[in-house]
């Protein structure tokens, strides 16, 4: 039977403020992206994800949006984003643009008028009065702050699960889903595939009641994935999507396996894959900004029980929201080649669809930033003042940002050793990594050992081999150095074997090596440090 087409393509994920500036002001734009298309065709892409490209004040970097039928000028014109998508297609390379429904911007005109009671568009947002000169609920936001801001204008407060400038819709109002089908048909006739879809299991606020006494998101009972949330995707799957060639994924905060099946369930039609976090929280205490030792064998564990609880996932290790992969599971300085490949293996293996974060195929790292100053990201400015309010020390509040801060991901894009990485010829919005001369796609693109050289070979890999594309998985070790699966489709049998540590490791695994990272054709008893290995066996264990 025969694959969705997304299911075959590779995905890559452009933050567009760090992708390419074509003019100079130091911001990417969207014609840095259509110089780049030949970049991302021999790479092997089929399809991009855009990060918010929408009309925004960027409070969040463009997930604040003012404009739904409108580009950020910042970014380009309407012309430009047609441009790329039919320059894009004639590459056979899709687009799909991220989703942006929990919230807008508060300069969006719904919001603006939303201020007067008397507004027709009163109820696209959540107002409340007080209680006794205090916001109407206990909850808190995503972004360590109070949830709720008084408006002078209004005489009531509004709801912000993220940023103050981020009002949340409301979606007990039916007008507004109806606003969002409008939002999706026009971008959809234009010919782009999809959508990612951002916080999208937090929609539906079932209640406001106070929330249950906790550290952190008090509330969030109220609003994790309730039924209403289910109701609006099987409304917008029956409405919009099912009328046209595209597919979803969504982003899916504090999701179970049952809640990730609920939401991907082919026979209920709400989402076609889910982005999950659970891997991506093993290496940390509670929240993410408390950090704890790396471990592979929890990595493994956690991507094996969602592996075995969804027919499909969206596989990714990085993202704009997520540090720097060989950063925080490899190892950025001796080994840090050898743990790149490693983690390119992991993710182009693995059953579901592979999600490549920009620079990650280059290997980019967390920043080198040394101060507070240079951070832009809004999160990270209140968490440390938050962190500061608790009395945690300085030094150790400005470890939390050097590991955790979303800005890690959001350096400009490194494409030479010119100046400014060759991102911008003007001065860069963010800070460019100092290791750019050293890390970069120029250095890298005509050599075959290099990491790009290995992701382009582990990408013409995957789409040769059914057994990788579409073929089952089962963990076989998940230790404190060595991880290994296999992946399985009729008579073949492939074994993935990852080493992730500074010393060779013994393995119990044999057979025809089909890549490793290293370069070597064969295989001991012994990986060597941060070596990958894809070996055919028809038996299993050697």
């Amino acid at each position: 039977m025969k694959q969705p087409w997304w299911q075959e393509r590779i995905v890559y994920q452009i933050y567009p403020r760090s992708f390419q500036d074509s003019n100079g002001d130091g911001i990417g734009d969207l014609r840095g992206i259509i110089n780049r298309l030949d970049y991302l065709d021999a790479l092997g892409v089929g399809v991009i994800w855009l990060s918010p490209v929408y009309r925004s004040p960027n409070v969040d970097n463009g997930y604040d949006i003012s404009d739904y039928y409108d580009i950020n000028p910042q970014l380009g014109t309407m012309a430009d984003m047609d441009e790329l998508i039919k320059k894009a297609a004639e590459l056979d390379i899709r687009i799909i643009m991220d989703l942006v429904i929990n919230h807008t911007s508060d300069q969006h005109v719904w919001f603006q008028q939303s201020r007067d009671p008397k507004s027709p568009y009163r109820d696209y947002y959540i107002w409340r009065p007080g209680k006794n000169g205090k916001p109407p609920n206990n909850w808190t936001s995503f972004f360590a702050e109070d949830c709720w801001v008084y408006d002078e204008k209004s005489g009531e407060y509004y709801l912000h699960l993220f940023a103050k400038e981020q009002p949340d819709l409301n979606y007990n109002n039916p007008k507004v889903l109806e606003e969002v089908k409008n939002i999706l048909s026009f971008w959809l006739d234009k010919g782009i595939s999809g959508f990612r879809c951002d916080v999208i299991n937090i929609l539906y606020k079932d209640s406001l009641a106070d929330g249950r006494q906790r550290l952190i998101l008090r509330g969030i009972e109220h609003y994790l994935s309730r039924p209403g949330t289910h109701e609006i995707l099987q409304s917008l799957r029956r409405d919009v999507f099912s009328q046209y060639d595209c597919f979803t994924v969504g982003e899916t905060v504090f999701v179970t396996p049952q809640m990730g099946r609920d939401l991907c369930d082919p026979e209920r039609e709400e989402l076609d894959m889910i982005f999950s976090f659970e891997h991506m929280e093993t290496d940390q205490f509670i929240v993410k900004w408390f950090k704890r030792k790396f471990h592979p064998g929890r990595l493994a564990k956690a991507i094996d029980r969602w592996q075995r609880a969804l027919d499909w996932n969206a596989n990714y290790l990085e993202n704009h929201d997520q540090p720097r992969s060989v950063s925080r599971f490899g190892n950025d300085g001796r080994f840090w080649s050898e743990s790149a490949k490693l983690l390119a293996t992991l993710l182009l293996t693995l059953r579901g669809t592979p999600f490549i974060y920009q620079g990650q195929e280059i290997g980019m790292t967390n920043f080198d930033f040394t101060s507070l100053g240079q951070v832009q990201d809004v999160e990270s400015h209140n968490v440390y003042h938050l962190a500061k309010k608790l009395l945690i020390p300085g030094w150790y509040r400005w470890r939390m940002i050097q590991q955790t801060s979303r800005d890690n991901a959001r350096t400009p894009m490194q494409w030479d050793g010119t100046a400014n990485a060759g991102f911008s010829t003007g001065q860069p919005w963010l800070g460019v990594n100092n290791n750019f001369k050293r890390i970069n796609v120029a250095e890298q693109i005509d050599r075959d050992d290099s990491i790009l050289g290995f992701y382009r070979e582990l990408i013409r890999l995957r789409a040769s081999l059914d057994t990788l594309k579409s073929g089952q998985f089962q963990l076989l070790t998940a230790g404190r150095h060595v991880v290994a699966y296999a992946r399985s489709l009729e008579n073949e049998h492939l074994i993935i074997a990852l080493n992730f540590s500074t010393r060779n490791r013994r393995i119990a695994y044999k057979g025809e090596v089909i890549l490793a990272s290293s370069g070597r054709t064969a295989i001991g008893d012994e990986l060597l440090p941060y070596e990958a290995v894809i070996l055919r066996s028809m038996s299993g264990r050697g």
